[in-house]
């Protein structure tokens, strides 16, 4: 994969309290659109998101792979997903894929004395994965690594029926001096490109950081 570069940045602030997230993506990553005014400019953005992505398709697959990504965005809003994209390659031959998602969420109020240790308590109680405490280069922050099951609804499944499937995940949770926290995730349906993506998601996390209104570093605490 390529190392040109592209950053990002996002802004969690609660009761006028800023944090800047800051985070680099790899290039080949594919953006969907996160700031539209309306159903019909996300419809118009993610066709051309598609024609980008398979230009050598036929329009009507096109509009379907559009259609499939728009089903996404109800889990977005729910989620407070504030960066999603995807990146399509080969690894030893196999055509493999891979979604990044960035979102911010808010810490419940009985974690904010000790937001890191309260994170893995609560994703170790729901006994899904692996979970481990780190130490990134902003501070520390919480992995989680598992599995889940997922299903492509009938009305865009090529057989007419629910599809369901597996991907591999790899969250990281970054609690904020300010009471969110910062999760980004990767995840991928194909296990051959497992090694590939999880090293380039562990980069990723690497040029986490952030910073308050004047441009100082905030360092995240235990």
């Amino acid at each position: 994969m390529s190392t040109v570069t592209s950053e990002k940045a996002l802004a969690s602030v609660i009761e006028d309290e800023a944090v800047h997230v800051r985070w680099i993506m790899p290039e080949g990553f594919y953006e969907l659109p996160m700031d539209v005014e309306s159903i019909d400019d996300l419809a118009d953005e993610l066709i051309a998101l598609a024609q980008r992505v398979m230009p050598d398709a036929p329009e009507d697959m096109q509009y379907q792979w559009a259609a499939l990504c728009a089903g996404n965005y109800d889990t977005f809003v729910e989620g407070g997903v504030q960066y999603a994209g995807f990146v399509i390659t080969e690894v030893e031959g196999t055509r493999c894929a891979a979604t990044v998602h960035v979102s911010l969420t808010e810490l419940p109020e009985e974690a904010h004395s000790r937001p890191t240790l309260a994170t893995a308590a609560a994703l170790r109680a729901l006994g899904q994965g692996e979970v481990t405490e780190i130490d990134l280069p902003c501070g520390p922050a919480v992995s989680w690594i598992g599995a889940r099951r997922a299903v492509v609804e009938a009305a865009l499944a090529p057989s007419g029926q629910d599809e369901p499937f597996w991907t591999s995940f790899i969250q990281a949770h970054a609690p904020l001096p300010n009471g969110t926290v910062v999760v980004l995730e990767m995840v991928t349906p194909t296990q051959e490109g497992w090694e590939v993506f999880s090293a380039m998601f562990a980069g990723v996390l690497k040029t986490l950081c952030f910073f308050d209104d004047e441009g100082n570093p905030v360092r995240l605490r235990q």
